[in-house]
Formats: C-alpha cells, structure tokens, sequence
C-alpha cells in the first residue's frame, strides 16, 4: 500500500511539473514573439546574422567533406534512427542524417571526419545543433511545426539538384527555393514543409541556433534550453546516435578486411 501510494504521489509530482513546464514555455514564448530582436517573420533576413557570410565562404570545403560522408550515403542513420519522436513525420529511409551536434552532445567521430565543417559550426554563435540533412529524390516532409521558439533554423545549401525550382521549403505560407552556397533562416514554430521533387539528393548544413533576445529573456531562454539538453529526449537520441556510430564503425572494419 505504501509503495502503491508513494507511485501516485510520484505520478502527480511529474503531471505538475510538466504542466508548470508548459504554460512557463507558453508565456516565455510570447515574451520571446514581443522581445525578439530579429523579428517573428517566417523567413528572416540573413543580413541580421554576422556570422553567415564567413560560414558561406566555405560552402565548397564543407561540400567536399560532404561529398566524402556521401560515399557511405545507404550507411547513415534515418532520421527517426536518431530522433524516434520523428517517426510520425517520416517513417522511410529517404531522409538521411550525419549528425555533428545536439544539444551539447558532441559526435566526435563524425566531427573528426569533417573537420573544416566542425570548425565552421563550432564558430556559430548559439549553435545547439548541427548536422547534414540529405533528402533522397522525390521525398517530401509533411507540414509540422517544431517545438520551441526560442532557437531559429538556419540551412546552407551545400547541394541542391536541377531544377532548383523542383526542391523547396514553405514556412507560414511563404515559399522558398535552396540556391547552394545560399543561406535560410526560419523560425519554425511556424508550420513548415519542405520537398524534393527531383531525381537526385538535396543536400543542406542544418543547424538550430539560439534566437537573440534581451536580457532578461534571453536567460531564461538560455535555461529552458539546457533543460532541453537535459532532457530524455536528447538523452536518448545521444544514445542512438552513440549506438550508430559504433555499427558503422563495426561495418567499415568488415569491409577493410575483405
């Protein structure tokens, strides 16, 4: 009896806190919609990120290595293998992923493979997630809208196949076409979709980043986004991308001793 009583109370305690959690995200981000120092429009200027055009300028090394991890393109995770809450957005294996970072979580060994694109993000400001993300030909992602509008979404096209009219995203209605080397900035928690259209592989630098703000927003933005790092979520796709690296690291070593 005491055990069942002390689960309920447990029970209890967990509902409170992550309804306090929420409505605190839900105010917190209103605060953010009224305090940002970027604006709230779906796609935001680039010029407002100082950090972009030093990133754009090595769009071609990044490619390179890119071209490199895409040797083993049948090899690397699906994105639901990494995230598993994603797997009702796409439940297939033509969206690929190599990840560098998430959430403080650091893929040594994918960085150390791609070590100009490592020290190209590393030098983002804010930067809480990183990874190239490889839409397979005729893929499209469903309309969804991410979960906190306290990070933005930036992508670098590295590779983007013919027609460029035939791949592209749409956030808040408004519609937009990756030009390689070409920066996006968006904010997701509008609802968004993105598409290849084409017969080849759509190919981009993917990366979240903490949204500007004012102090005293800005931290406790700052905080609930530890608590995300903290969280089981980002526990358990550290977990899964850890247990990828190790298959593949396994698979490479079979094929050099053939």
């Amino acid at each position: 009896m005491a055990s069942s009583s002390l689960q309920s109370v447990r029970e209890r305690a967990g509902e409170l806190f992550i309804n306090v959690g929420f409505r605190f995200i839900q105010v917190l981000e209103k605060l953010i919609t009224r305090y940002s120092l970027v604006g709230n429009s779906p796609f935001l200027p680039t010029e407002q990120f100082g950090w972009i055009p030093a990133l754009e300028a090595e769009w071609k090394t990044i490619r390179s290595e890119l071209d490199q991890v895409m040797r083993y393109r049948d090899d690397l995770p699906n994105f639901q293998d990494i995230q598993s809450d994603q797997a009702t957005l796409t439940d297939d294996d033509r969206w690929k992923t190599y990840f560098f970072y998430g959430y403080g979580f650091k893929s040594d060994r994918n960085c150390a493979r791609c070590p100009a694109t490592t020290a190209a993000i590393e030098r983002i400001p804010g930067m809480t997630t990183a990874f190239f993300s490889i839409l397979s030909p005729h893929k499209h992602i469903d309309e969804h809208r991410g979960p906190y509008k306290g990070v933005l979404r930036y992508h670098l096209a590295l590779a983007v196949p013919e027609p460029e009219s035939a791949c592209g995203i749409k956030v808040g209605g408004e519609v937009a076409h990756w030009q390689e080397g070409k920066s996006l900035v968006f904010d997701d928690t509008y609802q968004h979709e993105a598409w290849n259209d084409t017969d080849g592989y759509r190919t981009i630098l993917f990366v979240d980043v903490v949204r500007p703000l004012p102090w005293p927003v800005a931290a406790f933005n700052w905080l609930v986004i530890k608590g995300i790092a903290l969280s089981p979520y980002i526990r358990d796709s550290k977990d899964n991308e850890l247990d990828w690296e190790r298959r593949f690291e396994e698979r490479r070593a079979a094929r050099a001793d053939r």
